[in-house]
Order: C-alpha cells, then structure tokens, then sequence
C-alpha cells in the first residue's frame, strides 16, 4: 500500500500544478485583450485631451488615489497631478500618440505603453518625443490609471 502511495504522489502533484498553470492561463483567456487595450488607448487619449483642455476634473475620475506619475520635474501624487493639469502653468499647444502596445499582466491589471510627441510649455518646453507607461488597474468595475511614467526619446 505504501508503494502505491509512493507511485502516486509525483502524479497526484504533477495533476496539481497542471491545473493550477490551466487556471491561470484561463484566467487571462477570459478577457477580451482586443476590446481592453481598444478600452485602455481610449481612456489614454481622453487623459490628453483633458491635459490639453485644463481638465483637472477628468483627471479626478481617471486617475486611482494611489496614482504615482513619474516625470521630469520627479514623482507627483494624484492631488498635485489634478493641481497641475487643473491650473494655467502649462499650455499644450499640440500633440500625437501612436505605437500603442498593451500587455496584460493579469486580469486586473494591464501595462499600456506608446510614443507621444508633444508641442508643450510648463515654465519650459517639456522634453518631447517620450516613450510612455502607463498602467491601470481593475478597482471595481472600473479602470484606473495607478502609474504613468514617460522616459525621453533621444537619438
């Protein structure tokens, strides 16, 4: 009987981690990538419109609590991003995003990365074109932007 036991057991874990690996690449099967990333680059184009136009309100909605925005000028918190956005210190003349790419990192979760150029003044002309971050997150039903970071292109 022990034997058998024995004989088993490195089955009985092999099943095991199978259907663990089974679930969770079920988990990522049951979202709909095509439809989220067309979700996500929507809401990243809505956030620069509202950047353009002084929407601080927007950005109240759009961005998590916890939101991290990693720049320039250093690491800011939703508050002051909303400030920012908010107040006349900037002026976007104009801008362009392409080269969108989404990776999720579960179902919860998902990385949005893209190429922005920008025509932008805050006290000085803001370093442009910039590969970009961003990341949401699932709280809820909704999607919320816990991170944005940009990272200057130079050739």
């Amino acid at each position: 009987m022990r034997g058998m036991i024995r004989r088993a057991l490195p089955l009985a874990l092999l099943v095991s981690g199978l259907i663990i690996v089974l679930s969770i690449a079920a988990e990522h099967d049951s979202v709909d990538q095509s439809a989220l990333k067309e979700q996500l680059v929507k809401l990243e184009k809505q956030s620069w419109e509202a950047w353009k136009n002084r929407d601080g309100k927007f950005f109240e909605g759009f961005l998590s609590d916890d939101h991290v925005e990693v720049g320039f000028s250093g690491v800011a918190s939703k508050k002051e991003v909303v400030q920012v956005v908010g107040s006349p210190v900037c002026n976007v003349k104009s801008y362009e995003l392409d080269q969108f790419e989404m990776k999720l990192l579960d179902k919860n979760t998902a990385l949005l990365t893209y190429r922005e150029a920008q025509d932008t003044m805050c006290h000085k002309v803001v370093p442009s074109p910039c590969w970009v971050s961003s990341l949401y997150m699932k709280r809820g039903d909704r999607w919320l932007n816990v991170l944005y970071q940009q990272s200057q292109i130079t050739k």
